[in-house]
């Protein structure tokens, strides 16, 4: 007996819709860093680094890079996974609403963490953050819907 994936027909089985999902997860990784490299570089981000007393050093080349991989894991999965039932024909538009999604998950995260140690000017540096990821977000979408029209075509 023969499960079928939700939402899909006979088209491919489980195994053959994710063998592009390592490829996927690590172009949205690598773009998210190269955003992360970018936005790390102006003077804002280096005040909300001071801030919160984040080394730049491990941020920049180390834990961005492993944030990048995992949200571009997540994104990529549920790109393949629910492509059919995502509105738009579009990949690299699909891509970016679930990377807006995974944007607003981990900004709630973030906020109900960060209102725990309450510096003196939580809100603004919460703002901050919120804006420096928009740019990392943005071009960990684009490079899986990129990637994702260009490995599977049309649609996986």
């Amino acid at each position: 007996m023969k499960i079928e994936p939700l939402g899909r027909g006979n088209s491919q089985t489980l195994p053959g819709l994710y063998r592009h999902l390592p490829r996927l997860a690590f172009a949205g990784g690598v773009a998210f860093w190269a955003a992360n490299f970018a936005t790390s570089l102006l003077p804002v981000a280096a005040e909300y680094r001071a801030a919160l007393s984040i080394s730049y050093l491990p941020m920049v080349f180390v834990e961005s890079l492993v944030a990048g991989l995992l949200v571009g894991l997540f994104v990529s999965f549920f790109l393949l996974r629910f492509y059919e039932t995502l509105p738009t024909q579009s990949p690299m538009l699909k891509a970016e609403i679930l990377s807006v999604v995974a944007l607003v998950v981990l900004t709630i995260v973030t906020w109900g963490a960060g209102s725990l140690a309450e510096p003196s000017d939580a809100s603004r540096y919460f703002l901050i953050g919120t804006v420096l990821n928009l740019p990392r977000f943005l071009a960990l979408g684009i490079a899986v819907g990129y990637f994702c029209k260009r490995l599977y075509g049309r649609a996986p």
